[in-house]
This record gives structure tokens, C-alpha cells and sequence, in this order.
């Protein structure tokens, strides 16, 4: 039997704009907060500390806005669920320029304004249907600002994980934007129908070659929560730690993902 084609997941560009504009204020209003203590902790992110990482949602908004200012592309030839896959690729330049722009900003909060103002700039100025080349393709300007969702959701609980106590909150329409491009991932990474990955309640994605099943339980499942998944999916737990600690369940010959994780690191 041929394989199936899947009809690329869509998303609404008005949910999706708030959610980012949702989940950057939560960031802005956590990072007012800090102290130039809590800015020079380390976090898992390297070398980084968190005056880098709070740079680096800086360049969230400023990734788009230097693709604008770029020659639009023919053709969208880009996928969507293939950005994540590409990010690995760009880690070296990313970190460079989160020190370079740490070391220009002195207060990291007026700087994570001017990017926001910029940004609802651009989503006001330019249809969604504008190309940007982005490292995976040429992909819609709407399309690109779901991968914000991600990079803020992401980022957001590296910053938490950093500064104990902080606990900026994850706007829902962000977490499951997030959740779902990073699934959506992982079956363009290892496409199949042998394997079901659950991630209630945003998310469900049928993965990995082998027999396809069509009804009933499948004999491969993967379940786990929204958050446990994304720190799967980006590196930040191991598999056998997630399993370990009962955070994901897996049954079935072909439900062990240690291989296929991370997805976007």
C-alpha cells in the first residue's frame, strides 16, 4: 500500500500573532524583574548566561525583520514542519549573535520593546503571504511566525529552568503552536505510520517506517505531556531520563525514539 500523504497542518494567523505577542509580554514583564544577579546566572544553554538568553528573544522578532528587508523569494518552497530540522545548522551563528547582542544592550528590557514594536510593525506593514528565505525554504511570512511560537515556548522554560523562582507562564495557543510544529517535526524526520506520538491535548502524529495500522489501538504508542515533549524535542531531557521518571510512556517494539530525538537542537 502506498503511503499516505498528509495534508500539511494549518494554523490561524490571528491565534497564532496573539499567542507570540501573548507569550513575548509574559517574557518582557519577567525579564523587568531582574536583577543584574539573576542576569549573569548560567543556564543550560552553554555558555550562555541569562543576559544572553534574554538577548536571544531579541532576535526572535529580529530574524523576521531581517528576512523582509531581504529580496522576496519566487516560490514557497519551503515546509513548515521541516524548520525545526534545520535549526542545528544556524546553533553556531545563533550563539554568536546572542553574545554580540548582549554585549550592545544595556538594558535588556527597552531592547526587548524596541524588538516588539518592530515586530507588530512588520505583521501590520506585510501580508502573510509574503516569502522569507528562511533556512528550511522559502516559507510564508504567517508560516514564520508560528516558529516564533516555538523559539519563545522554548526559550521561555530555559529562562524558568535558569532563575528559580521566575515561573513566566506559557500562553496555551503558544505551548500547543509550539507542541505541534515540534511533532509535526518528527514525522518529517522519520515518516511512517508504525508509531503513534500522543501529546494531549494539542497533538497526535503517526511516525516511523513499518506496518501502518488504520483502526483500533495501535501496536506503538508514545504519550506524553505538552512540556515533556518539547524539552524532548529540543534536546533539554534525554529519553531515557523522560522514561526513567515516568514523565513519557512507550509501548511497543518501535515506540523507543532515543534515536530520532532531538528534533531541534
Amino acid at each position: 500500500m502506498p503511503p499516505v500523504r498528509k495534508r500539511p497542518r494549518s494554523y490561524d494567523p490571528a491565534r497564532t500573532r496573539a499567542a507570540v505577542l501573548a507569550q513575548y509580554g509574559h517574557v518582557r514583564a519577567a525579564v523587568a524583574t531582574l536583577t543584574p544577579e539573576q542576569l549573569a546566572l548560567p543556564t543550560r544553554l552553554g555558555d550562555w548566561t541569562v543576559r544572553e538568553l534574554v538577548a536571544h528573544f531579541g532576535m526572535v522578532f529580529a530574524a523576521p525583520h531581517r528576512m523582509l528587508g531581504m529580496p522576496e523569494p519566487s516560490r514557497p518552497d519551503g515546509q513548515l514542519a521541516a524548520w525545526p530540522l534545520a535549526i542545528a545548522a544556524e546553533a553556531p551563528a545563533i550563539a554568536d549573535a546572542a553574545h554580540q547582542r548582549a554585549a550592545r544592550q544595556p538594558d535588556p528590557g527597552a531592547h526587548l520593546a524596541e524588538m516588539e514594536r518592530q515586530f507588530v510593525a512588520d505583521l501590520d506593514t506585510y501580508p502573510g503571504s509574503r516569502l522569507l528565505d528562511t533556512g528550511s525554504g522559502a516559507l510564508p511570512f504567517a508560516d514564520y511566525v508560528v516558529t516564533r511560537a516555538v523559539e519563545l515556548v522554548v526559550h521561555t522554560d530555559d529562562l524558568n529552568d535558569a532563575v528559580p523562582g521566575l515561573d513566566v507562564p506559557l500562553d496555551r495557543q503558544a505551548l500547543a503552536a509550539a507542541t505541534r510544529l515540534l511533532a509535526d517535526a518528527l514525522a518529517v524526520k522519520a515518516p511512517g505510520g508504525s508509531t503513534e506520538v500522543r501529546v494531549p491535548p494539542y497533538a497526535v502524529v503517526q511516525c516511523v517506517e513499518g506496518p501502518r495500522h488504520t483502526r483500533g489501538t495501535p501496536p506503538n504508542v508514545v504519550e506524553t505531556d505538552p512540556l515533556t515533549w518539547i524539552r524532548l524535542a529540543t534536546g533539554r531531557v534525554a529519553w531515557t531520563d523522560a522514561l526513567a521518571a515516568a514523565a513519557v510512556s512507550a509501548s511497543g517494539e518501535r515506540a523507543d525514539l532515543a534515536a530520532l530525538l532531538p528534533v531541534m537542537a
